[in-house]
């Protein structure tokens, strides 16, 4: 029963940081882009792309390890 408790204390600490990281993450890409769209507006087009693939591929890392906090305390 106590090595449960550590196991959800574990994944709930893993989720949390994930979450933090990806806030993190796509907060200095949005950052970057108003960075980069302010400097050259004629590139807007291109730098929304690239921002969101970017974010995309953040929130995707994010997911997985969400999973395998939850899969590891329900092992």
């Amino acid at each position: 029963m106590e090595n449960q408790a550590f196991a959800f204390l574990g994944a709930g600490i893993g989720a949390g940081l994930a979450a933090i990281g990806a806030g993190l993450g796509i907060g200095r890409a949005a950052g970057s882009a108003v960075e980069g769209i302010a400097r050259q507006p004629q590139a807007v087009g291109d730098i929304r792309t690239t921002m969101i693939i970017g974010a995309a591929l953040v929130e995707g890392v994010a997911v997985i390890a969400l999973v395998v906090c939850f899969l590891l305390a329900t092992k």
